[in-house]
């Protein structure tokens, strides 16, 4: 992990030593406040993988409880709350997600509402609460940046989240003999408050690890698109989007991103980037990191299905589509009575508003079967159908299929 990059913060230099000595229990915190992960929580994921890989037991931890208040750290605001019905559905979506990363015969799901959903507020205030300065509380980044918002702050709900995330590492060291949390960077402030609740409950030395924020060249997080998160479930985020997303990835941060997410070993890596170096225009190292990414969360099959996919629409060939190509289908005779493009481009989800769709427009971005089309008035017709379909285009990489037939 410290050659990949992927070692930010650690509360104890000897940690490297332990885990190289002994097999630990260690976990990672997951709320539901969504009912799919998306490629921002690949990180502490791929940490709790790579451990286990290693011979290490890993506890994935599905915030039943937290997941009802909402962490505030590395927020601007107070996050919406959600209704147990809700929290529920999330909650089983990312039980089936996780799933996929970790073998449940050697590691461990728990849901920290079991913990705390039959404790009362006045044993919280009494046998946690005390333990905690406001002082120091407020001192961590992640309350400190929130305080500092004057139009928002920060609720007494979403303060006492901290609270909770050191109850359940305490619970976990006590009950699971867990040594060590991991998470990213903006959680070691609550990771600091569970090793001192811990010590201060029990005596017992418990170790905190932070990953680096998974950011792009521009330095925003690594996992938005257009279209807002990239998902792990197909439905939310396709299959063919997600391999597309890692193929697109900034030649400034492919390497990087092959050395976090994947478990592809040193000398694979070396040699992708060797190759990158010589020939980035070949994106070999781009095709590697979505083949590997889209393997690892929706299968192998899938993952030749989206290369497949994007190989017939930019070879440009014509005939059946293989699956997992982008299409829409659309009634036909829209055509006779002439369809703008900016109604086609927002209906196909090739661009999200008729406003963004006239300014690619204009911009010289959009194309019809690979020919360039510059006026926003422009109405598809019968004669643009081509093998049965109309191909547009958006720039050199997002592409859409439509088809008649809806």
């Amino acid at each position: 992990m410290q050659w990949r990059g992927l070692v930010k913060q650690l509360s104890h230099e000897t940690l490297a030593d332990l885990m190289r000595g002994e097999k630990i229990t260690l976990y990672s915190g997951f709320d539901p406040t969504a009912r799919s992960l998306h490629v921002g929580n690949l990180m502490p994921i791929m940490g709790l993988r790579r451990a286990q890989l290693h011979g290490h037991h890993p506890i994935a931890l599905v915030g039943g409880a937290t997941g009802m208040i909402g962490d505030p750290s590395g927020k601007s605001s107070e996050r919406n709350l959600l209704t147990p019905e809700v929290l529920a559905e999330n909650q089983a979506g990312l039980k089936s997600q996780l799933e996929r990363f970790l073998d449940f015969d050697h590691a461990t799901m728990v849901n920290n509402a079991d913990w705390i959903g039959p404790m009362t507020f006045l044993e919280m205030l009494r046998d946690v609460g005390k333990h905690f300065s406001v002082n120091a509380m407020i001192a961590k980044d992640s309350v400190k940046t929130r305080l500092e918002e004057r139009e928002h702050g920060i609720s007494y709900t979403e303060f006492s989240y901290m609270i909770i995330q050191a109850y359940d590492f305490y619970h976990l060291n006590k009950h699971n003999g867990c040594r060590l949390q991991i998470g990213g960077s903006e959680q070691w402030g609550n990771i600091t408050a569970g090793i001192d609740l811990t010590r201060r409950l029990t005596g017992a030395e418990v170790y905190g690890m932070t990953l680096p924020l998974l950011l792009d060249a521009s330095g925003k997080k690594f996992g938005k698109s257009e279209a807002g998160a990239v998902w792990l479930d197909a439905e939310l985020t396709s299959t063919y989007d997600f391999y597309q997303y890692f193929v697109r990835v900034d030649d400034r941060d492919v390497i990087k991103v092959l050395r976090y997410l994947t478990t592809l070993d040193r000398a694979t890596i070396e040699g992708l980037e060797a190759a990158h170096a010589a020939a980035p225009q070949a994106r070999e190292a781009h095709r590697a990191l979505a083949r590997f990414m889209t393997t690892l969360v929706h299968g192998e099959a899938a993952a030749l299905e989206a290369e497949a996919a994007a190989q017939a629409l930019f070879s440009h060939k014509a005939g059946a589509l293989p699956p997992g190509t982008p299409t829409h289908a659309f009634a036909e005779g829209k055509l006779a009575a002439g369809w703008p493009l900016v109604e086609a481009l927002v209906e196909s989800g090739l661009l999200p508003s008729k406003g963004a769709a006239r300014r690619e427009i204009q911009g010289g971005g959009i194309y019809v079967n690979d020919q360039r089309v510059g006026d926003a008035e422009h109405k598809l017709g019968t004669a643009d159908l081509q093998d049965g379909m109309i191909r547009l285009r958006k720039g050199k990489k997002s592409h859409m299929v439509l088809q008649p037939g809806a």
